[in-house]
């Protein structure tokens, strides 16, 4: 069989990589190498690169809006994807590379489908008047795609009534996967000691967003007893509103206990792996998730899970066996409280929780291993070349 180029287009790339969808590309990238026959390009917003093709915002746009720039730096990507057989691109950023590299080339387009801007109203904070851009970006892409890859079979459903155009048929349920050999157990006590933490701690690793639900967690920690500390490692807020609120929120909590420790920049992999192995319990109140690769992170580092029941994550967190889900159904107060009463009962009991950590590695390891995810990738671009 013929090697297969695939050109991969993403916004995120080392080191700028901040969130699931990154960290999604850059293991599913080393995962395709590492199948005979198959070529992959990267093509990455971020200026240039030696372990990439990177690309920057045009010099003249630099003060345009953030939607703006990102459609003008797909036009260069577009330009330099004439040698692939394959183009894949990853969220509305770089959809539109791909879609027109497929329309000036006649090569098929895939799109890995993180995340929906119609479920994301609250993008407009961060992109004000591009929100329009972004969405009809999305919409253009996932309309004309060659297929589209859905992270979690939620996120298909989402992806089919956001876009009712679509045949169902082009839309593709391929998990995300976890390098349960990277997210292992590691017990470098040095860590928490380098960062003055001290006792039994929950942990909340993300971007500072309204999707992520830190402000939910933050609320709800206020009638958690004291005993408990709180590790956050949460940084890159995604506008002012939500970055002040969540450290307004972090500042009243302060004020009250010790043991509330606020990580702003993004952890190096073995100090994280130590602090996601050293808590008791990782909580992932998100709001909006099509799967959440943060939980499989945690589950990786035998780490017990408590999350919302929402998108994605009951595909990953077994209710009862690796962690527990709380309901979200708008509500906020509803569902803090039930955070609140979730978290106490969970923390008062390490034996149950270790339960879980255990559990939860073994589901990691045994479906969720990134060498069937990168097989069931390149079947389906085979699929649509044929």
């Amino acid at each position: 069989m013929s090697e297969l180029k695939v050109g991969i287009v993403t916004k995120e790339w080392p080191p700028a990589v901040y969130g699931g969808a990154g960290v999604h590309v850059v293991q599913l990238t080393q995962a395709l190498r590492s199948i005979s026959g198959i070529s992959v390009d990267v093509h990455c917003f971020g200026g240039k690169r030696d372990d990439a093709f990177g690309y920057s915002t045009p010099a003249e746009l630099t003060n345009a809006n953030p939607a703006v720039q990102a459609l003008a730096t797909d036009l260069e990507i577009a330009s330099h994807l004439s040698t692939v057989d394959v183009v894949h691109s990853h969220t509305w950023y770089a959809n539109m590379a791909g879609h027109i590299a497929a329309l000036h080339y006649s090569i098929p387009h895939i799109v890995s489908a993180h995340s929906l801007e119609p479920l994301r109203p609250w993008k407009a904070e961060q992109l004000g008047s591009g929100y329009a851009i972004s969405s009809w970006a999305e919409k253009t892409a996932y309309e004309s795609a060659a297929a589209i890859i859905a992270v979690s079979d939620a996120m298909r459903s989402d992806v089919l009534t956001a876009y009712p155009s679509l045949e169902p048929g082009k839309v593709i349920t391929i998990r995300n996967g976890v390098d349960t050999d990277k997210f292992a157990p590691n017990y470098d006590a040095s860590v928490a000691e380098k960062f003055a933490i001290n006792g039994q701690y929950a942990i909340f690793v993300g971007r500072i967003t309204r999707q992520k639900g830190l402000a939910h967690l933050l609320r709800a920690w206020k009638d958690v007893p004291s005993e408990y500390g709180l590790v956050l490692a949460a940084g890159n807020p995604d506008e002012e509103g939500i970055g002040n609120e969540v450290a307004e929120l972090i500042t009243e909590l302060q004020k009250t206990r010790e043991n509330i420790y606020w990580i702003k920049g993004m952890l190096p992999h073995h100090e994280l792996t130590a602090l996601l192995t050293g808590a008791s319990l990782f909580i992932c109140p998100s709001i909006y998730e099509p799967l959440g690769i943060v939980n499989l992170e945690a589950m990786g580092c035998e780490t017990a899970v408590l999350a919302s029941r929402v998108g994605g994550i009951p595909e990953v967190v077994t209710h009862g066996e690796t962690g527990e889900l709380v309901d979200y159904i708008g509500d906020a107060i509803t569902f803090e409280s039930a955070l609140t009463q979730s978290i106490m009962r969970l923390m008062s009991q390490p034996e149950l929780l270790a339960q879980y950590g255990v559990a939860g590695r073994i589901r990691a390891t045994k479906d969720f291993g990134w060498e069937a995810v990168a097989q069931a990738t390149v079947d389906l671009y085979r699929s649509v070349i044929a």
